[in-house]
């Protein structure tokens, strides 16, 4: 399993985000508090948004710990995003240690990471495959079942006329886009029930377009509970616009983080109800959807 950090808000230096909190998620890269193994040293990545630059993200990844890479540091002290994505990696056994298999994923303005594993993937890969359209087949580039379930995503994109812009109006777009995971997932267990095994798949998985973004927190197994995933709405961190006059009013409004693990002992860290995808647009209240078994949608509730 891994652990992944997600912010959506005012700019902020990714410094801010991924390093300088007590339980960050380089201290995370080392002593992972909610996950039996605390080391998650099998690369890592980040992806971030330039929204005055271009809409398509940017994306830096290592097959280094994120612990001692010195580029990581060095970067995140003058980059600053109002989205970011970050992912520390602990490969699923016989899943190859290199960039191409390392989080998060891109296609478009589209980001993706995934803490969890698809169940029975070795046998269920061919027939996930076999079932995309050409041009989401094209996304994969390395061995992962993270980076097929990407597939998938996009694959439910492409069905639902999403292919060209791939954008959201503002006032639909995280209630679209829970919509679209939900999708996925629900594709991805079907596959899985269909080849009769009982191996559980664990998707908390996290996607957005910059704009807006959403996030599960999923188990299929009756016996094991979903892994650990927190939101914080509200401000937490040191903004670009605290911290330098005269920018512009994208960088106004509270923020959201959703992270595997609690960043600080900050009260308002609030877990996310497994079985659930919380979903939110900038300056936007979450809104929690209560998934059935199958990940399909069943319920919306503000969170």
């Amino acid at each position: 399993m891994c652990r992944f950090t997600l912010y959506l808000g005012p700019a902020i230096r990714l410094s801010s985000l991924l390093i300088k909190p007590a339980h960050s998620l380089i201290h995370q890269s080392t002593h992972a508090a909610e996950r039996s193994e605390p080391l998650n040293g099998d690369g890592f990545g980040i992806g971030w948004y330039a929204p005055r630059l271009s809409k398509e993200p940017a994306v830096f990844h290592s097959v280094t710990p994120a612990w001692n890479n010195r580029n990581l540091h060095s970067i995140s002290n003058v980059l600053a995003s109002p989205c970011v994505f970050a992912h520390v990696r602990a490969a699923t056994e016989g899943s190859d240690v290199h960039m191409a298999n390392c989080h998060p994923f891109k296609y478009g303005r589209y980001l993706l990471m995934h803490n969890g594993s698809i169940g029975a993937f070795a046998r269920v890969r061919r027939q996930l495959t076999a079932s995309l359209s050409d041009q989401a087949y094209g996304v994969i580039r390395g061995s992962t079942d993270t980076e097929l379930l990407f597939a998938v995503f996009i694959d439910e994109l492409l069905k639902h006329g999403e292919p060209d812009s791939m954008e959201f109006s503002e006032e639909d777009g995280a209630g679209r886009l829970a919509g679209h995971l939900s999708a996925t997932l629900a594709r991805v267990l079907a596959a899985v029930g269909e080849l009769g095994d009982a191996a559980p798949s664990f998707l908390n998985v996290a996607v957005s377009n910059g704009d807006c973004a959403a996030v599960s927190r999923f188990s299929s197994a009756s016996t094991a509970p979903a892994d650990s995933l927190y939101i914080l709405h509200g401000e937490l961190y040191p903004t670009t616009a605290e911290e330098f006059s005269g920018r512009a009013v994208e960088d106004a409004g509270a923020a959201v983080i959703v992270s595997s693990e609690r960043l600080t002992q900050h009260t308002e860290w609030r877990a996310v109800p497994a079985a659930h995808i919380v979903a939110f647009s900038h300056d936007q209240v979450p809104q929690l959807f209560a998934l059935d078994k199958d990940g399909r949608i069943v319920a919306a509730s503000v969170e």
